[in-house]
């Protein structure tokens, strides 16, 4: 009996203690938590002598700290280090006690000291060196890991580790070296890489240093595709597309292997603007011969591509009968098929816009929709093209029952708003500037972005210009002229446009006017006229809705055709500022961070 009385008593006296001890606990982290370091170093104190735990010893060492007990923190690390004297931990502690009382050489010494002492397993430095993690020591935390690889021998042990560090610090320098270190025998980094230096470089300086690392490396080790794969990434960072391309058919005549990838990166050049220099990769791979298994699709894509300069006015227009031959020719070769589609669609928009072959041109598309199982959408998309070329060939009634039939047919889609808002700009071009408003409005709150801001273009444009019959009369002639620039008679509409402020001096027109020249000066590549009617528009139209357009446009023409940088970058930065609610912001804030020097995928 007495035997059990005291073992309930010493159950109770243990749980009392326990009890103790968590309510001690909660106390010395509330103070801690609080700032209240005097109470916290007391508490802390007695939690560690009474448990020796990691825990308490770090608290209680960063209260002592806090209160400039430095003497007392001294004291207790030397206790332990007397007790444990192979304890890296607690030479860190010394070292972290001499750093943060101003006593850097004694700091330094235990630091090295401890560097010197780690021991050759690599977990076991791993354990250590998240004790300096604890403290934000990242230099001391390279220093350690470096020392792990000297004493293993192994230059690449703890690489994760230090290029996160590097990149945590953005070392450049050394994270660029740590990459160059790894990649070769460890190419699953390569996506990491260019994240992680993109990242972390700032200019194009940067990127010059990688390339001139990059090339120092590769020349001791050309066959390296991880290296080469890095720097044709560089290039094109910087824009250098022609040395993109060129690195890639080096790699490919070493290795022979690199078909996809110029065929894919073709794409890439043609994203950016690089259109020809997407024809010299597709003219390469063409060049290997027919057998090759991406000689077909080259040759479609390098048709495509010219097709492409000649719609951006940056084609030789002596050239369109040759393009257009070329597109006969895959028709004639592949037949009239799915596969072909395109290029018959193509075919009869060169043969209508460019060599005024109407006939021709409808006589492809109606050959196109007989084609077997050609799906709804990709018809309605014919059929509207055919329309519009019912207009070229000054068939309106012909155009006007094919739009409305693709428009009740594909009601409330994307594809049968396109065709109301076609029709709307008939009507426009024919005069009936009621019917083209009515239309319009409907299409104001279409699901697309681009039809609902063309077609508030339009209805803004017929309202705010049929205020007199001066007015009314102007925006005929107006009409007119765009009915010509759709005709591709850009010299014709340009004389229409002058002639309004001649017959309607002091017209509403001015700044639609502008807008309309600037666009037909750049299809006649008359870069510096089309900015000079972008600028006034920006300078003197404030209030027009076609104020952000301009200011896009004109930014483009400088980023992209006349290498004004600065003028560029100001106003895409003007654009994001004054319009924040323009369709072009997302694309001007791209624009505008590619030309800061930030990596950015347009």
């Amino acid at each position: 009996m007495k035997k059990l009385i005291l073992t309930t008593l010493l159950s109770l006296l243990s749980i009392y203690l326990l009890a103790q001890r968590n309510s001690e606990d909660a106390s010395a982290y509330q103070y801690y938590e609080q700032g209240d370091y005097p109470k916290a170093v007391i508490l802390f104190g007695k939690l560690f002598e009474s448990s020796k735990k990691e825990v308490y010893f770090d608290l209680y060492l960063n209260a002592l700290l806090k209160t400039g007990q430095y003497q007392d923190a001294e004291k207790v690390v030397r206790k332990y280090l007397g007790t444990q004297p192979g304890n890296l931990k607690f030479e860190i502690a010394m070292g972290r006690i001499y750093q943060e009382n101003g006593q850097a050489e004694k700091a330094t010494k235990f630091f090295n000291q401890f560097i010197a002492s780690l021991p050759p397993e690599e977990d076991k430095i791993r354990l250590y060196v998240n004790y300096l993690y604890r403290f934000q020591y990242y230099d001391l935390a390279i220093s350690a890991f470096l020392q792990g690889r000297k004493i293993s021998g192994n230059d690449q042990m703890f690489a994760f580790e230090l290029l996160n560090l590097y990149r945590y610090k953005k070392d450049k320098n050394a994270l660029v070296a740590e990459y160059m270190n790894v990649l070769p025998t460890m190419p699953a980094l390569l996506i990491q890489a260019q994240t992680n230096l993109s990242a972390v470089f700032e200019s194009s300086n940067d990127y010059l240093t990688l390339q001139a690392v990059l090339l120092k490396k590769i020349q001791k080790d050309p066959d390296n595709e991880t290296l080469n794969k890095l720097l044709i990434w560089e290039y094109l960072q910087r824009q250098e597309f022609e040395m993109a391309l060129r690195q890639l058919i080096a790699q490919d005549k070493r290795l022979n292997h690199s078909d996809q990838e110029i065929f894919n990166m073709a794409s890439t050049f043609i994203s950016n603007g690089a259109n020809t220099t997407a024809i010299k990769a597709y003219e390469y791979l063409m060049a290997k011969g027919n057998k090759g298994e991406y000689y077909l699709p080259a040759r479609i894509e390098l048709i495509n591509t010219k097709y492409y300069l000649l719609l951006d006015g940056k084609f030789e227009k002596t050239a369109v009968a040759e393009l257009a031959a070329q597109y006969e020719a895959l028709i004639n070769e592949f037949g009239k098929n799915l596969r072909t589609l395109f290029a018959m669609t193509r075919l009869a928009n060169l043969e209508a816009y460019y060599l005024n072959n109407f006939t021709k041109a409808e006589n492809a598309l109606e050959e196109a929709l007989k084609i077997p199982n050609l799906n709804m959408q990709e018809a309605g998309r014919i059929k509207l093209n055919l329309a519009d070329i019912y207009v070229l060939n000054n068939e309106p009634w012909e155009a006007f029952l094919v739009y409305e039939q693709v428009a009740r047919k594909f009601e409330n889609q994307d594809i049968g708003n396109e065709a109301m808002f076609r029709s709307a700009r008939l009507s426009f071009f024919q005069g009936n500037f009621a019917y083209a408003k009515s239309q319009a409005d409907v299409l104001k709150a279409s699901t697309s972005q681009l039809i609902a801001n063309d077609a508030l273009n339009l209805s803004l444009l017929i309202s705010d210009n049929l205020q007199s019959a001066a007015d009314s009369a102007a925006l005929k002639m107006y009409a007119d002229a765009q009915m010509l620039e759709f005709r591709k008679l850009p010299q014709k509409a340009l004389i229409k446009l002058d002639s309004i402020s001649v017959a309607f001096p002091g017209n509403s027109l001015s700044d639609d006017i502008l807008m309309a020249k600037s666009k037909l000066f750049i299809q006649q590549n008359n870069l510096s006229q089309a900015a000079l009617m972008l600028q006034t528009i920006i300078d003197k139209h404030k209030e027009s809705l076609w104020t952000d357009d301009a200011l896009f446009l004109l930014a483009d023409l400088y980023e992209n055709r006349l290498g004004k940088i600065e003028e560029a970058r100001n106003l895409y930065q003007k654009l994001i500022t004054d319009f924040p609610g323009s369709m072009y912001v997302s694309q001007a804030r791209k624009h505008f961070r590619k030309l800061r020097g930030d990596a950015v995928d347009l």
